[in-house]
């Protein structure tokens, strides 16, 4: 059986492996190290069953969030020590900072509500999750 750390570290090497296929990140193995850096220092399990794991490498264009729906939850290490069921990797050039504020401050601001979450939780695509999360954060 896996540990739940091990399922956590799984979760973000295969969000890392979305971005990769889609040409969002040109070394994998980089951004997934600094992703788990980052996540060393302190945990990205923001509370409320969310984790915005992220990092940010000179060799990225533009920001991107790679999304995972976990309905059973995983374990995180989160503030609020619940199971982390909704995960956004984010990751971006390293020189935005300001840019890269405004995501996370616009992600986090939607991913507040309740209802945000439960109708996150209950898409049925991926289309159906960037039409939520796209309304959202245009607020």
């Amino acid at each position: 059986m896996l540990c739940d750390e091990t399922l956590r570290d799984h979760v973000v090497e295969k969000l890392v492996g979305l971005a990769h296929e889609a040409g969002k990140i040109t070394d994998k193995v980089d951004f997934y190290d600094a992703v788990m850096s980052r996540e060393k220092i302190v945990t990205t399990g923001i509370g409320m069953g969310v984790a915005i794991p992220h990092a940010k490498l000179p060799d990225c264009d533009d920001f991107f969030i790679a999304v995972a729906i976990l309905p059973k939850g995983v374990h995180w290490n989160s503030l609020d020590g619940a199971p982390v069921r909704l995960v956004f990797l984010i990751g971006g050039p390293d020189d935005k900072q300001t840019e890269y504020l405004k995501l996370l401050s616009s992600l986090t601001r939607a991913l507040k509500g309740e209802a945000m979450r439960r109708q996150l939780l209950q898409a049925q695509s991926p289309e159906e999750v960037c039409h939520l999360l796209s309304n959202a954060t245009a607020k």
